[in-house]
């Protein structure tokens, strides 16, 4: 099972973007779980959300403690202590930042992709909305989703916003998903 442990800040998209790699998942004929966690609701304010990924049966029901994945919306979350809460060695961190990887000091010899998902959003969607440009950016940087999953499940989970939001949200994962292959 593949544990991914998301953080954000309210409105940039976290729950949403759990949300997506369920659905790419199930796509894949895989089972898949996502769920939030959050205080009192409201934008700006700290927010994680989860989402487990199996070729079996998924059963857990609690909060990641321990992620495989970890993807930072916010950059300024990194000082946070819960965020970087229950690392690995093997725990690949991707982080909405300008800054590259190295930049990120960091307690383990961990593996760290940086991506500019603000300015791909603020470029593509004209909002600094980030989920999409940072499952791109996931999705390059493992072997668990296929872009193409990714791109169905943008479809189907905006269904009922414009065609035009769903194809900006596209192109933004599309975006990061080169720039991540790029850099490999």
């Amino acid at each position: 099972m593949i544990s991914i442990r998301i953080h954000g800040r309210g409105g940039q998209g976290a729950v949403t973007a759990a949300e997506l790699l369920a659905i790419s998942a199930f796509h894949q004929g895989k089972s898949a779980q996502a769920f939030p966690f959050f205080g009192v609701e409201r934008r700006g304010a700290p927010v994680e959300s989860y989402c487990r990924i199996s070729d079996k049966k998924i059963t857990a029901r609690n909060q990641i403690a321990e992620p495989d994945y970890l993807i930072i919306q916010d950059a300024n979350l990194v000082k946070e202590s819960e965020t970087l809460k229950g690392i690995k060695p093997e725990t690949v961190i991707i982080i909405n930042s300008e800054k590259p990887a190295d930049k990120f000091k960091l307690p383990l010899k961990i593996k760290i992709k940086t991506i500019s998902a603000t300015k791909i959003a603020l470029d593509t969607l004209g909002k600094p909305i980030i989920n999409t440009a940072l499952l791109g950016a996931f999705i390059a940087s493992t072997d668990i989703i296929d872009f193409s999953s990714l791109k169905r499940a943008i479809k189907e989970k905006f269904a009922e916003k414009d065609k035009n939001i769903i194809e900006k949200n596209i192109q933004a994962a599309t975006t990061a998903y080169q720039q991540i292959k790029n850099n490999i």
